[in-house]
């Protein structure tokens, strides 16, 4: 890499790539963001991670970090203003974030895709996954975050998995006993780093002009 720009390969609603975006953004860096089309994979993402799955990033030192925890981890390494790597809390963070990515997410891409998975029916789908609204619901009932009174990276982390549930069917998650949960995602959804991680960008194409993330 020449740019003196960390370059982040991102997929705007990609549930992952949310959450490193949120991770730059709380941590107070900018980056070339290079949004990517699923369709058509840049060859230059590829060749540094074949694995072809987003978000990547690539340090200006060349090293590369394909794991959107480990882009969170790294960027609130850095500085970390907010304190979400709170470290009387990380191990709590850490267990609630592999929940979400081992079980929730199984369920998750179940309830959303149901007609894909015709195994159970849509609604058992949803239910499985409400497991872990129910813990979810359960820490908030206690705090205004997951872990207290202030964001960590688990409320980073997990938020936009919990935003993805709740766009399969609005009108229900809406109508689910949650309020807890209902008010902390609104309250996500509103935050103005959440605003500027969902930026709308056209996809990249070698020769384009740089685009500073955030902006």
């Amino acid at each position: 890499m020449t740019s003196s720009y960390h370059c982040l390969y991102s997929f705007r609603r990609c549930p992952y790539a949310m959450r490193a975006r949120l991770g730059l953004l709380f941590a107070k860096l900018k980056v070339e963001l290079r949004e990517i089309s699923l369709k058509n994979k840049p060859s230059q993402m590829l060749a540094i991670s074949p694995k072809g799955t987003v978000p990547v990033l690539q340090l200006v030192d060349g090293a590369v970090i394909e794991e959107s925890r480990e882009i969170m981890v790294w960027a609130l390494g850095q500085q970390d203003p907010q304190r979400l790597l709170d470290a009387k809390v990380l191990h709590l963070a850490n267990a609630l974030i592999e929940k979400n990515d081992n079980e929730f997410k199984y369920w998750l891409d179940r309830y959303k895709y149901a007609d894909r998975h015709l195994e159970m029916t849509q609604m058992e789908y949803r239910q499985q996954g409400e497991a872990f609204l129910q813990v979810l619901e359960g820490l908030l009932s206690k705090n205004a975050f997951l872990l207290g009174n202030n964001a960590t990276i688990a409320d980073i982390g997990i938020m936009p998995f919990v935003r993805q549930f709740a766009h399969v069917d609005r009108k229900v998650f809406y109508s689910l006993p949650y309020p807890k949960l209902q008010q902390w995602l609104e309250y996500w959804l509103e935050h103005s780093f959440f605003l500027q991680a969902m930026t709308k960008f056209q996809p990249w194409k070698e020769g384009d002009e740089m685009v500073v993330f955030p902006s």
